[in-house]
């Protein structure tokens, strides 16, 4: 049982990391960093309340729903509610509609657009400078 709490334990240490650096990577990219977290948390879970993404982000509830606005602007987040079994509101449940690799490609295409108007400028300013 002990092998078996230590594998574990092991297992979801290592899920972490990865996520920690794949939210780094985002972040450096340009992802704020609420966005990478949240979205890192979603990539490996098939969907969600808010308390467990403000749990496996290590995010506060305001932090969680800012992040979620920006995703939702983004249009990579899709949302439904279920009925609280007491009384209440009901939960808000969120799934990502795109996987990781497919947002992934996107910041890339992003990044590839940025740096084609800098370039751009710089060459304006190239030429300006020599007349």
């Amino acid at each position: 049982m002990l092998l078996v709490t230590a594998l574990n334990t092991s297992a979801a240490s290592d899920l972490k990391v990865e996520r920690d650096e794949i939210a780094s990577i985002m972040m450096k990219v340009g992802l704020k960093r609420n966005v990478a977290r949240v979205l890192t948390y979603l990539a490996g879970v098939v969907e969600a309340t808010s308390r467990e993404i403000e749990m496996g982000s290590d995010l506060r509830q305001p932090e969680v729903s800012i992040a979620m606005r920006e995703i939702r602007k983004l249009g990579w987040i899709d949302e439904r509610d279920e009925k609280n079994p007491g009384k209440g509101r009901p939960y808000r449940i969120y799934r990502l509609n795109r996987n990781l690799p497919d947002i992934i490609d996107y910041l890339e295409r992003e990044k590839a657009k940025e740096s084609e108007r800098i370039m751009r400028q710089i060459e304006k300013l190239k030429s300006l400078k020599s007349s």
